[in-house]
């Protein structure tokens, strides 16, 4: 009997030293997620609020607030809330915010291999092939290269949202020759204006805000931004009508999305994976909400405002592409630098054989959609 109770005192010390314990680990872990900090980030987009640029750049702040556990949150700024869009990396960079949403052609002033990580050259078939060149073929550990090693910027980035391929642009006379590019003064970005410059373009490099009050006093005789939802809203629209689509100078683009490399090497490893993680989100996100958004309001600009869509005609097309040819040549050669034309080449022959590879699969395995789009919906007799 004795024994008995000797075993059942036992067993209840042990219930009491596991009790005890169990509290005393709830006493010292209940400070820890009390103390927890919520990390808040400054993070401001390169577009203007009403844009629907911005609106991509909130769906993917959305994510990262969603996924953060209450541990960290986004603050997404509108262009020019602290600094112009064309001032966005350094910003990031030096601190004085913490992140933002752009496109890698705004920093081509410090070199034009950036570029490459957004307006490429059009041997990308589209811009989800861009993104697979990025994350499979090479592009990520070049792009660091070309952050760390070469611009040498505070910055950690990643490539977010596949671009279709962006409109030749608007213009009050529609263009129907080559000749008529030649003295046109033109804004557009990044390789883009190399090439609308070899064609004889007068090119004028401005951020989204400003194109339209520059259409409208005549500063410039066209211009081309994004997409016609981007474009309807910033009021294109109102001063010029003849909207020309297809183009080779912007065939593909996507975002990226930058963050001060010491704030973001600060972070705990499961919140670096959340931002990481929600820009691939975003991008997934944003290829579905682009096919209904820009379709609509094409549509409702050609059916409220009046505007005339035209494809650009075949022979701008083909002086397009050799425009880039000789641009591409030429930029390849520079040998000003170290980090001009053989870096520029390292990346261009990186694109070339993901591209050739790729690009080969797509054409040989998918079928047309010309010819099953027609034969469902094209108007018969």
């Amino acid at each position: 009997m004795g024994s008995i109770t000797s075993r059942a005192a036992g067993r209840r010390g042990l219930l009491r030293t596991a009790a005890l314990g169990a509290a005393g680990t709830a006493v010292l872990a209940t400070p820890n997620v009390s103390r927890a900090q919520t990390a808040v980030l400054r993070f401001q987009s390169t577009w203007p609020q009403r844009d629907i640029l911005h609106e991509f750049a909130q769906d993917y702040v959305t994510r990262v607030n969603q996924m953060g556990g209450g541990r960290l949150r986004l603050e997404l700024l509108a262009a020019g809330a602290v600094v112009g869009a064309f001032q966005m990396q350094d910003a990031v960079s030096t601190g004085t915010l913490d992140g933002g949403h752009g496109v890698t052609a705004y920093w081509f002033g410090k070199n034009k291999a950036y570029s490459l990580f957004g307006t490429a050259p059009p041997w990308f078939g589209d811009a989800n092939q861009l993104l697979g060149w990025f994350h499979y073929g090479g592009g990520e550990a070049l792009y660091r290269e070309l952050i760390q090693d070469i611009t040498r910027v505070n910055v950690v980035g990643f490539l977010s949202g596949p671009i279709p391929t962006q409109p030749l642009g608007w213009f009050r006379q529609p263009l129907e020759r080559v000749e008529q590019v030649r003295g046109m003064k033109f804004r557009t970005v990044g390789l883009a204006a190399d090439l609308m410059a070899e064609m004889g373009a007068a090119v004028v490099s401005l951020p989204g805000g400003e194109i339209v009050p520059a259409l409208e006093r005549g500063v410039i005789d066209g211009a081309e931004f994004s997409n016609p939802s981007s474009d309807r809203v910033l009021g294109f629209p109102d001063v010029a009508k003849n909207y020309m689509i297809q183009s080779y100078h912007q065939r593909v683009e996507c975002f990226e999305i930058l963050f001060n490399r010491t704030k973001f090497d600060g972070l705990p490893e499961e919140l670096r994976a959340v931002l990481r993680y929600a820009a691939e989100a975003a991008s997934s996100d944003m290829s579905w909400k682009q096919q209904d958004r820009f379709s609509r309001d094409l549509q409702v600009m050609v059916q409220q405002s009046g505007v005339s869509v035209r494809q650009t005609p075949r022979p701008i097309l083909e002086a397009q592409l050799q425009a880039w040819d000789r641009v591409v040549a030429r930029l390849e050669a520079d040998n000003s630098s170290p980090h001009a034309g053989p870096f520029f080449k390292k990346v261009c022959d990186s694109q070339r054989e993901w591209c050739r590879r790729v690009g080969n699969f797509a054409l040989r395995y998918e079928a047309s959609p010309v010819q099953s789009y027609n034969h469902f919906f094209a108007r018969q007799g």
